[in-house]
C-alpha cells in the first residue's frame, strides 16, 4: 500500500515557479470559443488589447490586432469590449 504524503511534500503545481515560466504554459486547449477578428471592421482602437487578461491580443505593425491563439482561452472578453463588433467568438 502506498503512503500518503503531507501537503509539504507534494510537488508543487498551478503556480509559476520561476519568472517567465507562465510563457511555457500553453493555455490556448482550453478554448471552446475562438475569437475572430474581422479588420474590415477593425477601427484600430485596441480596447481588445487593453481589456484582454491573457495578454493573447497582439498588435501588429499596422495597427491592427492578431489573436495570439497559443495563451487565448476563449473568454470572449475582447468580442465584449470592441465597440465596432469586428471581434466576434465561433466555437
Amino acid at each position: 500500500m502506498t503512503e500518503l504524503k503531507k501537503w509539504y511534500e507534494m510537488p508543487i503545481g498551478c503556480t509559476n515557479t520561476e519568472p517567465g515560466s507562465s510563457l511555457k504554459n500553453l493555455t490556448g486547449g482550453w478554448r471552446t470559443f475562438t475569437p475572430i477578428v474581422d479588420k474590415s471592421k477593425c477601427t484600430k482602437c485596441h480596447l481588445c488589447w487593453v481589456f484582454c487578461p491573457e495578454g493573447a491580443v497582439e498588435l501588429e505593425e499596422d495597427g491592427f490586432v492578431k489573436i495570439n491563439y497559443s495563451y487565448c482561452k476563449g473568454c470572449g472578453i475582447c468580442a465584449n469590449e470592441c465597440y465596432p463588433k469586428a471581434i466576434t467568438m465561433k466555437r
